[in-house]
């Protein structure tokens, strides 16, 4: 799984742009446009939490444990209808984010809390986290299908029976890449290979799944699959719109004196991470679009309940 620190690097050097592009609590997840894509991405983005919560039968007074919080777009969406929310995340400025925000947050790897540990939930989700649950390494030695059994064994101990988990995760689309062949960052611009080493280095420590086919298996001992469908659509329409956001905030940023200090910050990160250079190329180039777009991505919506 990726560390802490590879988390870090992946995320916390978009905090403030994501905060000042699309808010104090940004939601950095693929909206639910369901074929209507001419939908704001605020629309969108409120209409999946809505999608969301009534797939998960959510009512006042639920627990629901964000298995990967980000920056608590939906905690904040539980908090509003009367939920008790709690979010894990292993990013340290998102676990900031969402405390200025009072909301409930610990900076905490579920492999790390054990069975059981935080209590009854009356529904658990997971957005956008599931793909970083596996390390490169942890796929080459087989360790894959028990890492995500794992994962379902947790969240089913902290649900009573009949409670449901909803799982948005990335997974390899047509091909499934070679993790040393296929990706090399002196490969010719444009080409798959260039592609897949640049966001080695963005997504560090992580390796997706196989596909929606491997998820399933992995949580049959445990839940009963409900519904799911396919985001791929949608993520590369949220990512066109994630990417006019933030231009839009990089001129205000250099337009207005007082923001010139983010622009300071994002730049301090070339001292800092000697892959940033790649990781700013990697979204200045759409690679997290292109992959979807040429079917290398997928993109998937699982509802389960438990058994």
């Amino acid at each position: 799984m990726a560390t802490q620190d590879e988390i870090s690097l992946t995320y916390d050097w978009m905090d403030d742009i994501f905060r000042l592009s699309l808010g104090e609590t940004a939601d950095i997840s693929g909206a639910y446009y369901d074929g209507d894509y001419s939908k704001t991405l605020e629309q969108a983005q409120q209409d999946k939490h809505e999608w969301i919560l009534e797939g998960i039968n959510f009512r006042p007074g639920f627990r629901v444990l964000d298995v990967g919080s980000g920056w608590g777009n939906l905690l904040s969406a539980i908090k509003r209808k009367g939920g008790y929310e709690l979010g894990l995340t292993l990013s340290p400025v998102q676990a900031q984010s969402c405390r200025r925000n009072q909301l409930e947050v610990m900076l905490k790897d579920w492999k790390d809390l054990g069975l059981k540990v935080l209590g009854r939930f009356d529904s658990i989700i997971s957005i956008g986290a599931f793909e970083h649950f596996c390390s490169i390494d942890e796929y080459l030695r087989g360790a894959q299908q028990n890492i995500y059994a794992k994962f379902f064994r947790f969240c089913a101990s902290h649900l009573s029976q009949g409670g449901r988990l909803y799982l948005q995760t990335m997974t390899w689309g047509k091909m499934v890449p070679d993790p040393y062949k296929d990706a090399r960052i002196n490969a010719r611009e444009g080409t798959d290979e260039k592609i897949l080493a640049r966001l080695r280095l963005f997504y560090p420590g992580s390796w997706l799944p196989l596909g929606k086919e491997q998820i399933v298996e992995c949580a049959l001992p445990f839940f009963e699959l409900i519904d799911e469908n396919n985001g791929r659509l949608d993520y590369i329409q949220t990512r066109k719109e994630w990417r006019k956001a933030a231009d839009r905030c990089f001129i205000d940023c250099l337009r207005d004196p007082s923001k010139w200090t983010v622009i300071g910050k994002l730049g301090l990160n070339f001292f800092k991470d000697r892959d940033f250079a790649h990781r700013l190329k990697s979204y200045l180039c759409n690679d997290q679009r292109e992959v979807f777009e040429r079917r290398i991505f997928d993109h998937h919506r699982i509802l389960f309940e438990k058994k």
